[in-house]
């Protein structure tokens, strides 16, 4: 069966970084459009990054540009978020996805 798995989250200061890792297994990887989205306490999940299968297209959510990047490496299966300058508003449990699979989620908390 189809599996995501996230790491890397946890407890940063603001101005931090963190790089999330999504180890997937079960899907052709090197076909396969990967995402990230996050949902922060009481609000609704948003898309915040997309890379296409080949990862020549990017997108990011307008919130994140110029501070995540995206990226994946095919033979490893596995998709990365990299998170530059991080604020208190990306505080939320973020989530890979591809197609309809979801991850289960790894909480990302930007305190001082």
């Amino acid at each position: 069966q189809v599996q995501l798995v996230e790491s890397g989250g946890g407890l940063v200061q603001p101005g931090g970084s963190l790089r999330l890792s999504c180890a997937a297994s079960g899907i052709i990887f090197r076909l396969s459009a990967m995402a990230w989205y996050r949902q922060a306490p009481g609000k609704e999940r948003e898309l915040v990054a997309w890379i296409s299968s080949g990862g020549s297209t990017k997108n990011y959510a307008d919130s994140v540009k110029g501070r995540f990047t995206i990226s994946r490496d095919n033979p490893k299966n596995t998709v990365y978020l990299q998170m530059n300058s991080l604020k208190s508003e990306d505080t939320a449990v973020y989530y890979c996805n591809t197609v309809r699979f979801w991850g289960q989620g790894t909480q990302v908390t930007v305190s001082s």
